[in-house]
């Protein structure tokens, strides 16, 4: 029975899964997007996303409580700065996993994780004007001719 287990253990002691998760934390931290096994990828997102929720409250605490899982003062300074400004308006789920197939020399599933804001694919272009098409419509285009022609029309009369 599992009772009383709320975390996926690892196959590895409690010293040995506290490095490994936070390894993992500043790998994504830093390149934005790793892979590995899913299950890893399950207990790495319930271990990071806590971490950038308190990254958007640049506070000395957070910064400190922060620090105290990560042990990298680069990796902490990327949540701060980088990510936070990001995520800001997001209420939570800052990390995607795609599931990636099989590895072959063990038949483990593996997974992507990325955090979600940095994935140019997925976000809306839209949002940054980079978009070159808009919507129009005839109704638009005739309403504006129209306009022009109304004043064009009082300008002759005067």
């Amino acid at each position: 029975m599992r009772h009383g287990k709320k975390h996926n253990h690892l196959g590895r002691k409690t010293a040995h899964r506290k490095a490994l998760l936070r390894n993992l934390a500043i790998a994504l931290v830093e390149h934005k997007r790793i892979n590995t096994t899913v299950a890893k990828a399950k207990a790495l997102r319930v271990f990071v996303e806590p971490l950038i929720t308190k990254g958007k409250t640049n506070s000395t605490h957070s910064r400190r409580v922060v620090f105290s899982y990560l042990q990298n003062k680069y990796a902490v300074d990327e949540i701060f700065s980088t990510i936070a400004e990001k995520v800001g308006d997001r209420p939570g789920g800052y990390t995607r996993i795609i599931k990636t197939g099989s590895r072959k020399g063990d038949a483990a599933e593996m997974a992507m994780i990325e955090l979600v804001d940095f994935n140019s694919v997925y976000t809306n272009t839209s949002k940054s004007g980079k978009s070159g098409k808009t919507r129009r419509s005839r109704r638009g285009k005739g309403a504006a001719a129209a306009a022009v022609a109304a004043t064009t029309s009082t300008s002759e009369e005067e």
